[in-house]
C-alpha cells in the first residue's frame, strides 16, 4: 500500500493499515487538519467538496464531509464534478477552501485529497506544511453537537462552469457551430462524461461520438491520456468519420487532442495551440513548467510577448503566471490555465478555445499542427543506490556545464543551442529524472544518454575518491 503526503495534498492507495494507504483514519486526520487551516485563514466556515467517479469516491467523500462538519465547518457538496469546476465553485460560494476527491490520472485503486484555498487555487507550500504538521500533532479538537457544521448538496456547478466559459470573448460559438465539427470523445468513465458532452452541445457541436462516458469509475484503460493508452479511440478515428478527438483524465484537468486520422496532436502541443490562439487576439506573456516544450517560448516571442518557465507543479506555474502577468500558461501534460476564467488547469476551457481556434483556422487539425515548431521530448530516469548523494551529483553536473545557460529553480536545466535537458531528483526515492528536448527524438535521446553517462562517471569518480 502507498500513502504520499505532500504540500499539495494527500494521495494513496485505498485500504491497508493507517499511515500505509489512504485509510478512513488518514482521511479524517488530514481533512480535519485542512479544516483547521481554513478556520485560521478565513472568517468563513464553508468548504466546497467534489469528486471524480472512481469507485472509492462516495466512501471518501462521506468521510470528508462528516469530518468537516465535526470540526464546525459547513459543507457544500458538488458530488460528481471536475477539478476545475470545484476550483470555480470555491470563490463563487465565497468559501474558505475546497477539497477535490480525486487521484487525477492515477489508476482506480488510488484516491486523493486535493486542497484548495479560498480563491479556488492549490494551497501554498507554506500552508501545505501547516496541514501536515497539524495532522501529525494529534491536537485536533472536534466540536460539540450544537456546533456541528451544515451540509448542502449542489449539482448545478458544471452548468455554471460552462456558462462562464461561453461568456469568454475568445470562445466563438457562432464560428464553431458553423463548422459543424464531427467530434469523438473518451472520458475514461469518469466525470468528463457528465461535463464534456454538455459543453460540446452548448458550443454548437451536434455530432459527438461518446466513448467511455458513463461515470462508473471503472476505467477502461490506463486513465492517463498518453498516446499508448488511447488505442480504442485512435482505431475508431482511423475509419475517417471524425474531424478531431478529445480525451481527458478522470478529473478533467488535462486535455489530449487527436487529429482527424487518429494520430495524437501531442500532449505538449495542447497548450501551444491554445496559447497561439489567445496570443493572436491579445498579445502578452506565457508560462509553462521547465519540463515542457520550448515551442511555447517560440510562438510567444514571435508574437512579441515574453516567456517564463516555472518549477514543475501547477501551484508553481500559477505563482509564476501571476508574477509575470501571463495571459495563458500551463504544463506540457495537456494542462491549460486561462486566468480570464480561473487559475487552474481546465480541459473544458481548453476544448472551447481549441475549437474556436480550429474553426477560424479553417483547415484540418493536422494542418494546424504543421504550423508549429516540431520538437520531441525524451523522458528517462536513472536509479541510484541509496548511498549516492543526489545533490552532490547535480552540483557536479552544474559545474561541468557552467558555460551553458543553467536554471536551478527546480533541479538543473541546461540550455543548448536549440535543445535542453532537465534533471530533477525524486523526493521519495534515489532517482534522477531526465527530460530532454530536441528537433528529433533521436537527438533528444542522445542528449539524455549523454547526461546519464555523465552522471555514471561522476558516481564512479566520487566512489573512487571515497
Amino acid at each position: 500500500m502507498t500513502l504520499i503526503k505532500s504540500i499539495s495534498g494527500i494521495r494513496g492507495t485505498i485500504g491497508g493499515m493507517e499511515g500505509e494507504g489512504l485509510t478512513p483514519l488518514d482521511v479524517v486526520k488530514f481533512t480535519a487538519a485542512f479544516g483547521y487551516l481554513c478556520k485560521e485563514n478565513s472568517e468563513n466556515n464553508k468548504i466546497v467538496i467534489g469528486r471524480d467517479a472512481r469507485v472509492s469516491g462516495p466512501v471518501v467523500s462521506d468521510i470528508v464531509s462528516a469530518t468537516l462538519r465535526s470540526i464546525g465547518m459547513d459543507v457544500v457538496d458538488l458530488g460528481l464534478s471536475t477539478t476545475p469546476t470545484v476550483e470555480i465553485a470555491v470563490p463563487m460560494e465565497e468559501a474558505a477552501g475546497g477539497i477535490i476527491i480525486t487521484a487525477s490520472h492515477n489508476p482506480g485503486h488510488w484516491n486523493a485529497l486535493k486542497l484548495l484555498n479560498h480563491e479556488g487555487e492549490f494551497i501554498s507550500a507554506e500552508d501545505g506544511k501547516k496541514v501536515l504538521a497539524m495532522a501529525d500533532s494529534g491536537e485536533i479538537e472536534f466540536v460539540e453537537v450544537n456546533h456541528l457544521g451544515k451540509y448542502r448538496q449542489d449539482d448545478t456547478y458544471i452548468d455554471k462552469h460552462i456558462e462562464k466559459i461561453l461568456e469568454l470573448p475568445l470562445v466563438d460559438v457562432e464560428a464553431i457551430t458553423e463548422k459543424d465539427f464531427r467530434v469523438i470523445i473518451d472520458c475514461v468513465n469518469s466525470t468528463g462524461g457528465l461535463a464534456i458532452p454538455k459543453l460540446l452541445r452548448a458550443l454548437g457541436v451536434s455530432h459527438v461520438a461518446e466513448f467511455n462516458c458513463e461515470p462508473t469509475g471503472i476505467f477502461p484503460h490506463n486513465p492517463e491520456p498518453l498516446p499508448e493508452n488511447l488505442t480504442q479511440i485512435s482505431t475508431e478515428m482511423e475509419k475517417g468519420h471524425y474531424d478531431l478527438g478529445f480525451v481527458v483524465d478522470p478529473d478533467v484537468d488535462r486535455l489530449a487532442i487527436l487529429m482527424e486520422d487518429g494520430t495524437p496532436f501531442g500532449e505538449e502541443y495542447t497548450l501551444v495551440a491554445i496559447a497561439d490562439y489567445v496570443l493572436k487576439h491579445s498579445p502578452g506573456n506565457t508560462v509553462s513548467n521547465m519540463s515542457s516544450t520550448k515551442a511555447l517560448k517560440d510562438i510567444t516571442l514571435k508574437k512579441g510577448g515574453s516567456y517564463a518557465s516555472a518549477p514543475v507543479g501547477e501551484v508553481n506555474v500559477v505563482e509564476k503566471m501571476k508574477k509575470t502577468n501571463a495571459i495563458i500558461g500551463g504544463e506540457g501534460n495537456g494542462g491549460v490555465i486561462y486566468p480570464k476564467l480561473h487559475y487552474g488547469r481546465d480541459a473544458l476551457v481548453g476544448i472551447a478555445l481549441f475549437l474556436s481556434h480550429l474553426a477560424k483556422f479553417g483547415k484540418p487539425v493536422s494542418f494546424l499542427r504543421g504550423t508549429y515548431p516540431n520538437y520531441h521530448i525524451s523522458k528517462n530516469k536513472i536509479e541510484l543506490t541509496p548511498e549516492v548523494d543526489v545533490d552532490t551529483i547535480l552540483e557536479a553536473i552544474k559545474e561541468k556545464y557552467k558555460n551553458n545557460p543553467i536554471n536551478t529553480e527546480d533541479g538543473v536545466k541546461i540550455e543548448f543551442e536549440n535543445e535542453w535537458v532537465h534533471l530533477r531528483k525524486s523526493n521519495t526515492e534515489p532517482i534522477i529524472r531526465i527530460y530532454s528536448e530536441s528537433e528529433t527524438l533521436a537527438t533528444a535521446e542522445h542528449l539524455a544518454n549523454k547526461l546519464i553517462n555523465d552522471i555514471r562517471e561522476l558516481i564512479t569518480h566520487h566512489t573512487t575518491e571515497e
